[in-house]
């Protein structure tokens, strides 16, 4: 088999178990409190990295990791999964499923003006387009089917939704400055984070009381293909592309994907409102990552 039909598989398989991801969000959600539900996805998260390390033979990075590595993998690891994780769960917790994830997918374009301070880029005037398309979008998706009646949507919801995604594009260039190992930093991050929750969770008395084994099993699950084996997969279907524009853009599949999933799943009634927000918000982001030919 060649490399770019692998590379197809394995972003076929990340496409697929992130469109799980909604649906299996409200399932736990469910079961568990919050911060109960992120500890165990953080921690099997952690594990499953430490298991890819030892399988890449990756273990010995670790040790090359300095004192301002470490401290930097802190920072990364209290944004993501602390923060942003608590952030977006609270909004799918008020939010249909179908509704929190689109409005959470903004963040390509919140990425580019955050440049502008933190990586002193300068802001192209599409990009002024792409924000205004996306953010019809994102009223259309909030509307939740009733377009023109714009107090129907649950507006801490949407705030929390279109928030989170600032914390994962600051925790994005964060990440993309720090030019270590994928998987140790990774690793690390989610390490850090588990310390964290775990942390709060001792703080703050809420250990989780009568687990049942579907919010364990669910919890387990988000940790290995939200947050941990997907990115991996995700990972090597980029390495093995020839083009990584084309299996890029294949990950735009993944909400529409979900909706099968919520409706059949959680028998939430997809609004008109859900693909058509959607499609705006994409093609908001696709305008944002266009290539301009030079002459």
């Amino acid at each position: 088999m060649d490399k770019t039909r692998k590379s197809y598989i394995y972003a076929g398989l990340a496409i697929f178990f992130w469109s799980t991801i909604p649906t299996v969000f409200k399932i736990c959600l469910g079961e568990l409190s919050i911060l109960s539900m992120l500890t165990i996805s953080s921690v099997t998260s952690a594990l499953a990295l430490f298991i890819i390390l030892i399988s890449e033979r990756k273990t010995g990075l670790l040790k090359a990791n300095s004192t301002r590595d470490l401290l930097n993998s802190a920072l990364l690891g209290l944004i993501n999964p602390f923060l942003y994780y608590l952030i977006l769960l609270k909004a799918y917790q008020i939010l249909p499923a179908q509704v929190a994830q689109p409005l959470n997918m903004i963040w390509p374009i919140i990425l580019v003006f955050l440049s502008v301070p933190i990586l002193k880029q300068k802001i192209k005037g599409r990009s002024f387009v792409a924000l205004f398309i996306s953010f019809i979008g994102v009223y259309v998706i909030s509307s939740q089917g009733n377009l023109f009646k714009p107090g129907h949507a649950d507006l801490k919801g949407v705030l929390l939704a279109t928030g989170s995604s600032v914390f994962w594009a600051f925790y994005f260039i964060l990440n993309v400055k720090d030019k270590r190992d994928e998987a140790v930093k990774l690793f690390l991050n989610f390490l850090f984070g588990s310390a964290y929750l775990i942390t709060t969770m001792i703080v703050t008395g809420t250990w989780p009381e009568n687990t049942g084994f579907k919010g364990i099993a669910t919890s387990v699950y988000i940790g290995l293909f939200e947050m941990g084996i997907t990115f991996f997969f995700w990972l090597k279907a980029l390495q093995m592309s020839e083009t990584t524009d084309k299996v890029s853009n294949l990950v735009y599949l993944a909400p529409f994907l979900s909706l099968i999933f919520v409706h059949f799943i959680l028998h939430e009634p997809v609004f008109y409102t859900t693909p058509a927000g959607l499609l705006l918000i994409i093609s908001g982001i696709l305008i944002q990552n266009r290539k301009v030919k030079q002459p």
